[in-house]
């Protein structure tokens, strides 16, 4: 996998310390794992069940719509008591979070086919007990850094939806033909409005979108 290394921070300048969430519902790996982790200096939370989990989840005050801010995967254990594994990382994907929250399953040796199913559905890996700790954190760091890229897009998507709802609907026509690359007098006479009103509209539409030319501005609404 070609992830870049994490580096815990993202994009606007704000860094952002790591969260690997652990379900598992026995203790002694829930505190094995934190361990490991407090070791290579990466915080952890554990949950004894899939239900513990995702009542955290509800109990946020934004309902988890903006979670995860910080890079994030959550190490899931498949079989436990009560919700599995493989139906929470269900309801996780219906609540949108995706790559935002990569999924590490981990399986005893018989739920290896039930993983690599979910694997097939978009969890980012499984692990089999008993794991290699290297091999384990390795690929905590890969997700982590797959979260970091998801959240700053995600984080750029809702900068862009604030500029545009900026605009004015007349701004709205003057950037969609912009865009076409359109010369000022065009767009003046498709709009029925003068040049300089062109010129105006333009210029603000630059502005709130915070870009210095028609190919800046192309390129900008195309990611």
């Amino acid at each position: 996998m070609n992830t870049p290394p994490f580096h815990a921070s993202l994009s606007g300048g704000s860094r952002k310390l790591p969260m690997v969430y652990v379900v598992d519902d026995e203790a002694v790996i829930r505190e094995s794992l934190s361990w490991l982790l407090r070791s290579r200096r990466l915080l952890s939370e554990g949950f004894a069940s899939a239900e513990a989990f995702e009542a955290m989840l509800d109990a946020r005050p934004d309902q988890a719509r903006d979670w995860p801010d910080a890079p994030s995967c959550l190490l899931l254990d498949v079989r436990m008591p009560g919700m599995s594994g493989l139906a929470l990382f269900e309801r996780l994907n219906a609540r949108g979070l995706g790559t935002a929250l990569p999924v590490i399953f981990l399986t005893g040796h018989g739920d290896v086919p039930t993983a690599v199913s979910a694997v097939k559905r978009g969890a980012f890996d499984f692990v089999e007990k008993p794991f290699s700790d290297n091999s384990l954190v390795d690929r905590i760091e890969e997700a982590l850094a797959l979260s970091e890229q998801a959240i700053a897009a995600r984080q750029q998507t809702g900068r862009l939806a604030l500029r545009l709802a900026e605009l004015t609907d007349r701004e709205r026509e003057v950037m969609a033909l912009v865009i076409q690359a359109l010369p000022n007098k065009l767009i003046a006479d498709q709009l029925h409005i003068s040049v300089r009103t062109v010129e105006v509209h333009r210029a603000r539409v630059f502005e709130k979108m915070n870009v210095k030319s028609a190919v800046e501005l192309s390129n900008l609404l195309k990611e």
